[in-house]
């Protein structure tokens, strides 16, 4: 089972760094082994998160998450996303954008840490709206039951969250935004960038929901349409056609959330990965390995049932990414070092999953004592 999940990041492992000591020497192959780790640590919850979506999906869609959304997540936003920055602000053609990566890696850097505010306002915009749906949802399950009640309570409102949401945009922009170092005043393109974020996860979340609500119904109404086709082709003697239900778009959209949100936890690695090297293709490849374990880590969790056995997980990591929209609308005036968003994230989700280690070693210990009760009073 882990052999199957994650050989392909294995593989990819020994490749990349192997490219990476041909290509830059031991120089080169620290750097990426470096960029890796970082980019793991970084996004352990997001992996969470993405198995809490993922686990709604079949397996051909699985698959398509592996294939597909890794050439999305390891090409487009690890490699090419820093061009197209690039490219936008210095209004410059792709292929001068590359050319300027390659040729002058000071400059290159320099535009993309100046876009830092924008991304930084809309990375954090949809990834707080992520973590407010989540905390303001009644849940069977509480970690933090004294925090969470009045909150899910308090999530009847259904527009509380994105009231909120704004209200910290407002904060940010009003306060961080408007002295950014070396740019200034960018109130306007964090507020710009920000309602571009909250946009981007009402729409793609919203229609994900929309599909998955209606999902349920149109199963029971194909299963319906698939008895009457039987019955009807043992009157005709004619062979059934295959029902088609609405399971593709509901997952295709769950699939555009889920790579919106990898974007989203990508930002601060790649803004983040300039503290290590200014060369793109180091950069590419160690973040590129880094997300073949997210990936892969997030099937092994699906497939593994980790978030129905220890329930607090899901918890731990929405928390993290609350913590993580916090410091992404901070960063942009104050720099935050990568270690310490790394690390709130995993003291969060070990936290989450040493509690429910507890909870089950506790309803274990209950079912045992209440074994033997019966027991005893059966004899």
């Amino acid at each position: 089972m882990l052999l199957r999940t994650f050989g392909w990041s294995f593989a990819v492992t020994v490749l990349g760094l192997a490219f990476a000591f041909w290509a830059w020497g031991w120089q080169g192959f620290a750097i990426v082994a470096i960029l890796s780790v970082l980019e793991i640590s970084l996004s352990f919850d997001n992996a969470v998160v993405n198995a809490s979506v993922l686990k709604k999906m079949n397996a051909f869609w699985q698959r398509i998450f592996l294939t597909i959304g890794i050439l999305i997540a390891v090409f487009g936003m690890r490699l090419v996303f820093p061009v197209v920055i690039v490219a936008v602000t210095a209004q410059l053609g792709p292929i001068e954008a590359v050319q300027l990566a390659i040729d002058d890696k000071a400059r290159y850097e320099e535009l993309v840490t100046a876009a830092h505010p924008a991304i930084a306002s809309f990375g954090g915009m949809f990834l707080l709206m992520i973590f407010l749906d989540f905390i303001f949802e009644e849940r069977e399950h509480k970690w933090l039951a004294w925090l969470e009640r009045p909150l899910a309570k308090l999530g009847r409102l259904d527009v509380l969250s994105i009231v909120i949401a704004l209200v910290s945009l407002l904060v940010a922009a009003t306060t961080v935004a408007t002295n950014v170092p070396g740019a200034g005043d960018k109130s306007g393109t964090v507020l710009l960038s920000g309602v571009a974020g909250l946009l981007t996860y009402l729409v793609v979340g919203g229609l994900s929901d929309f599909f998955e609500g209606r999902l349920e119904e149109d199963e029971a109404a194909a299963d319906e349409a698939a008895e009457k086709q039987a019955a009807d082709a043992a009157k005709t003697g004619r062979k059934p056609q295959s029902a088609v239900g609405l399971a593709g778009k509901a997952a295709f959209f769950l699939f555009l959330y889920l790579e919106v949100l990898d974007a989203s936890f990508s930002f601060d690695g790649v803004i983040g990965a300039f503290a290590i090297t200014n060369d793109i293709f180091e950069m590419a490849l160690g973040l590129g390995i880094g997300a073949m374990y997210v990936r892969s880590l997030t099937v092994y969790l699906v497939r593994q049932g980790t978030l129905d056995d220890y329930v607090y997980l899901e918890h731990g990591a929405h928390y993290a990414i609350g913590a993580l929209a916090v410091l992404l609308l901070v960063s942009i005036q104050f720099h935050i070092n990568e270690v310490i968003t790394g690390l709130i994230g995993v003291v969060l989700i070990a936290a989450s999953f040493w509690s429910s280690v507890v909870r089950n070693r506790r309803l274990g210990e209950n079912s045992s004592s209440k074994g033997t009760a019966e027991v005893s009073s059966g004899v």
